[in-house]
């Protein structure tokens, strides 16, 4: 009677143990389930990808149209997401024709007239000399994070190597885009591309990113690429030749007075 008693629990024991092996099996061979990243994360590294705490380029832009091609040469400056400080250095044609923005107010000024002009935040979405990168782009007055709302969206050709946000912009925000869809690598947030739309959502121009490189401790692209849908053979690409992040950059830069310097 005993040995039966124990021959029973024994094969119940065994018949446990068989089952945890197996439930262990399975687990080790279940594939893992990806965390979905902080959305504000994402966004927040789009937005200060090429600004930082601090940051000074030079910078190379190509305006492409039907009709002509030109190349301008410039430095940028900025501090944070409020400061901006642009200066043409090339060619002699537009040479001193200088942008700064602090806050929500932009200037331009003009060396053949020798006057400052204030930009109405009307003209931010407007073209800066002649390319298809608005002030808004270069200046970088809106932000993704305060002045979108965003959710992540899968569309119908999505990499599996990417990840895809949709922003829309707040009701009280001073922007022409009806919504922009922005593709990013998912292992470190680095930008693939941008559609916007306009209010119908009709694709008014794609946004571009190529060509890492590293910048100090920063791997960004160096190569920003608009191409506009509504008009054939326009496009505007910019290059960074070289860039420094968060070094002191003398508040002094960031004044009206600046602007009517040359130099």
């Amino acid at each position: 009677m005993v040995k039966s008693q124990n021959k029973t629990q024994i094969t119940r024991n065994l018949t446990i143990y068989s089952l945890l092996f197996t439930a262990l099996l399975l687990c080790s061979f279940a594939p893992a389930q990806e965390s979905t990243p902080d959305i504000e994360s994402v966004i927040k590294h789009i937005d200060q990808l090429y600004r930082s705490e601090t940051s000074h380029a030079d910078m190379e832009m190509h305006i492409v149209t039907p009709h002509w091609e030109r190349t301008l040469a410039m430095t940028i400056w900025s501090r944070g997401m409020d400061k901006t400080f642009i200066r043409i250095t090339a060619p002699k044609k537009e040479q001193g024709v200088a942008t700064l923005r602090i806050g929500n107010e932009m200037w331009n000024y003009l060396p053949k007239t020798n006057k400052v002009m204030k930009i109405p935040p009307s003209m931010m979405m407007g073209s800066w000399m002649g390319s298809d990168f608005t002030n808004d782009d270069l200046v970088r007055e809106s932000s993704l994070l305060n002045d979108y709302t965003y959710q992540f969206v899968t569309p119908e050709d999505a990499a599996p190597d990417h990840l895809y946000l949709q922003l829309i912009p707040k009701e009280d925000s001073p922007i022409v885009w009806g919504k922009i869809v922005a593709a990013v690598r998912s292992d470190d947030y680095i930008p693939v591309w941008q559609h916007f739309y306009d209010e119908k959502e009709k694709l008014m121009r794609v946004m571009n990113f190529k060509d890492l490189k590293t910048f100090g401790d920063k791997i960004a692209p160096s190569v920003i690429e608009i191409i506009p849908e509504n008009k054939e053979g326009h496009k505007t690409v910019v290059r960074w030749l070289n860039a420094t992040f968060d070094s002191d950059i003398d508040d002094k830069i960031f004044t009206r007075r600046n602007l009517q310097r040359r130099r």
